[in-house]
């Protein structure tokens, strides 16, 4: 795990910049930081390092025998040994024990196909003087952040956007990335000018041009392919079994001691037990609690860990610690957050790091993979063809009433306007998944300043997102569930799942985050799953609950999902109050150029006003707001 950076320019880059992008990413490898600079001085490839597999040598840049290619890595392959063993026997030398050697050789092997080989979570910048071109690799769900900038005939590329600002890049506001929130496009950013390379591609620059290519992308059968699946329940949960053990038993691969991150929900707790199983000794469970007893697992997750005989180790947090770090995580996520989730990931990371673990297990994945959220369910119930208009009823009021904690936001009333209107267009039908970013997004509206609003007024951001998917060729023909699945695994999960719930609150603290359930292997083995074993009822992520059934609690096996959320603000002495207060009151809100603050201020007065099971809905625009306050202050924003 690492960070990386790369710059192609035209004159090569200005005195300091190099050492600038090394700080910027020292978080994500403080084991080392080494760069290469091409001998005409115009390329130059930047790396940190944290040691995971490989600890005494593997430092990077590494380079070919003849010295015309370069690369960096960030991440993790897996099966590499495989991989190194075959290269040896065609004649390949290896130079170091470090996974991310087997790049520089599958590359010269195979070319651009090399990308296909790979497993794992990674992000790959190859720099090849032969054919004067870099080429960026991101693996095929986007764990690992990947970004790109194309300024007056120079390519940039990183780990993270700031140290692309390092390198020079210009930090401006982009708009429609700023507004358009969940269901924006999987390549825009908030920052005009930088762009996410999408999940599963990978980018070639030359001349100063960049140019995306596919290489992967995640293929669900149609509805007429599915009903050709002969297969028995049985045979379906044995499958994804051996697929799920197969990508955990990969992911203990290590130099270093592997933890896991546990909550009481059924994902984590199905890695953990799996885990466990491959390990002679107590695996380290990490665990968020909460004094707010509707938010707070530490009982289940404490039993869990018993059961399948791990080791407990708690982690409080309350609304000051919260409140303390917030700026902080915003620095390192780069983008806005709507609950104090993120900021909790980032604090259990940070409890994790001073117990001296490098790498975890984490859950994420199963809920995008098998229907976890409460508005894939709907989905699926919606469009279940065995159930009657009353039975769908009752199943949607029993769900409603299960997720008291989030409900006003993961299951909000429907969304209307021209934009939901073009969403239906283009998919015949309209999504609760999308209608939960356009609540989302209309609410964040009635906070834009005059000229914002107006600016953004027909523009589509959701729906222009949808036009940057191959939906002919992924979702149409599909059930519903599974079309849904599809648009937030290229949406929502690589631009906020996986990001401030996952790789930047983990690596803030030089911490590596594995993602069993993101393995493509698995994912290509989900995709095949039957929807009504997915959702079998309201019962989400049936398959997972047949497959993992001997190392779950019964409480866990039967437990509905529970999206991971913080407790929103008790009362006025709460300290989100006045971090609320102080951010808005800031010169930085005065400066940003989005938010109306006279709105914004309006609305947190009345923040009491509204009844308790939807203050955590409010909050989620005032915690926007509050992050575009502090990205305009932390990276001065123009």
């Amino acid at each position: 795990m690492c960070g990386i950076f790369a710059a192609m320019t035209s004159k090569g880059l200005a005195p300091g910049l190099c050492e600038a992008a090394l700080k910027s990413l020292h978080h994500r490898g403080p084991d080392g930081a080494n760069s290469w600079t091409s001998s005409n001085g115009k390329w130059v490839l930047g790396h940190t390092r944290l040691s995971i597999i490989g600890l005494n040598n593997g430092e990077q840049p590494m380079a070919s025998p003849d010295g015309a290619i370069h690369s960096v890595v960030n991440g993790e392959f897996y099966g590499y040994r495989d991989i190194r063993d075959k290269l040896r026997n065609e004649g390949y030398r290896f130079a170091t024990d470090s996974d991310s050697e087997i790049v520089l050789h599958l590359y010269h092997q195979q070319g651009m196909q090399a990308a296909a080989k790979l497993r794992g979570e990674f992000a790959v910048i190859i720099a090849d003087e032969r054919e004067q071109m870099m080429i960026a690799i991101r693996d095929r769900f986007g764990i690992k952040p990947l970004y790109y900038a194309a300024i007056n005939g120079n390519v940039y590329f990183a780990s993270e956007i700031k140290a692309l600002l390092a390198l020079g890049v210009p930090a401006k506001w982009d708009l429609e990335g700023a507004t358009g929130g969940l269901g924006r496009s999987h390549e825009s950013t908030e920052f005009a000018g930088v762009y996410a390379i999408p999940q599963g591609s990978y980018a070639v620059a030359k001349d100063g041009v960049v140019r995306i290519y596919t290489y992967w992308d995640w293929e669900i059968p149609t509805v007429a392919q599915m009903r050709e699946d002969t297969r028995s329940e049985q045979e379906v949960v044995e499958e994804f079994r051996a697929a799920l053990k197969d990508s955990v038993q990969q992911r203990l691969v290590a130099d270093v001691e592997v933890a896991s991150y546990l909550s009481g929900g059924i994902d984590s707790c199905a890695v953990l037990g799996l885990a466990q199983q491959c390990m002679d000794k107590p695996i380290r469970a990490f665990t968020l609690t909460f004094d707010n007893p509707l938010f707070d697992e530490a009982a289940i997750a404490e039993a869990t860990a018993k059961h399948v005989g791990a080791s407990y180790h708690p982690i409080a947090i309350t609304g000051r610690d919260i409140a303390d770090a917030y700026a902080d995580a915003i620095w390192h996520s780069e983008t806005q957050m709507f609950n104090g989730h993120g900021v909790a990931k980032f604090l259990l990371s940070q409890a994790v790091e001073k117990a001296g673990i490098k790498v975890v297990f984490t859950g994420e994945g199963a809920d995008e993979m098998l229907g976890g959220y409460p508005f894939f369910r709907t989905d699926a119930v919606n469009n279940n063809p065995d159930l009657s208009d009353s039975e769908k009823a009752a199943f949607l009021d029993e769900m409603f009433g299960s997720n008291e904690a989030t409900r006003s936001f993961v299951m909000p009333a429907l969304a209307k306007g021209d934009e939901m209107q073009a969403i239906q267009r283009r998919l015949g039908w309209s999504p609760a998944t999308l209608n939960v970013a356009m609540v989302m997004k209309n609410s964040a509206s009635g906070f834009l300043t005059d000229e914002v609003y107006a600016q953004m007024q027909g523009r589509f951001s959701v729906a222009t997102g949808l036009d940057r998917l191959p939906i002919a060729q992924r979702v149409t023909g599909r059930d519903h569930l599974n079309q849904s699945l599809y648009i937030y695994a290229k949406t929502v999960l690589p631009n906020f799942i996986l990001n401030y719930l996952g790789d930047r609150m983990e690596m803030a603290h030089s911490i590596e985050g594995r993602v069993p359930f993101l393995d493509h292997k698995l994912a290509e083995v989900a995709a095949r799953i039957p929807v009504n074993m997915k959702v079998k009822g309201i019962r989400e992520k049936h398959v997972l609950r047949e497959a993992a059934k001997d190392v779950l609690l019964p409480e866990v096996y039967n437990r509905q999902k529970h999206p991971f959320t913080t407790p929103p603000s008790r009362d006025k002495h709460d300290p989100m109050l006045a971090f609320y207060h102080d951010t808005f009151a800031s010169q930085a809100a005065k400066d940003q150029p989005i938010y109306n603050m006279d709105k914004a201020n309006q609305a947190l007065a009345n923040l009491f006003n509204c009844p308790d099971e939807k203050r955590i809905a409010v909050e989620a625009g005032l915690q926007r707001i509050a992050s575009v306050i502090i990205m305009q202050d932390r990276f001065a924003m123009t």
